[in-house]
């Protein structure tokens, strides 16, 4: 059974989502150099009562405190290949992720 009384919230950065509690750490995609960071809720659960933001949740922010800024992710390898043309390319990309611990949920 899950525990009911730690209140969630659902953020949105770099186009996606995530569900959040407080304490938790989590990668997303890479912001600006701060110290600090803070986003808007999209929904909140607080034990059995959800609120659903249209399209945010007024008067609620998330909290986080920047812990590690550039985390590189493994590399993704892109080959374009034609059979009988002589058309072959490899081009790679590593994402670059700033890790984040959420502090406060208000």
């Amino acid at each position: 059974m899950a525990d009911k009384t730690t209140k969630k919230a659902v953020i949105a950065t770099g186009g996606k989502q995530y569900l959040v509690s407080e304490g938790e750490t989590l990668l997303v995609e890479l912001l600006t150099p701060a110290k600090d960071a803070s986003f808007e809720a999209l929904m909140v659960i607080d034990g059995d009562n959800v609120t659903v933001g249209a399209p945010i949740v007024e008067g609620v922010k998330v909290t986080a405190d920047i812990t590690e800024q550039v985390v590189k992710a493994d590399k993704i390898t892109a080959i374009r290949y034609k059979a009988k043309k002589r058309v072959h390319k490899t081009k790679g990309h590593r994402q670059r992720h700033t890790q984040i611990k959420i502090t406060k949920i208000s």
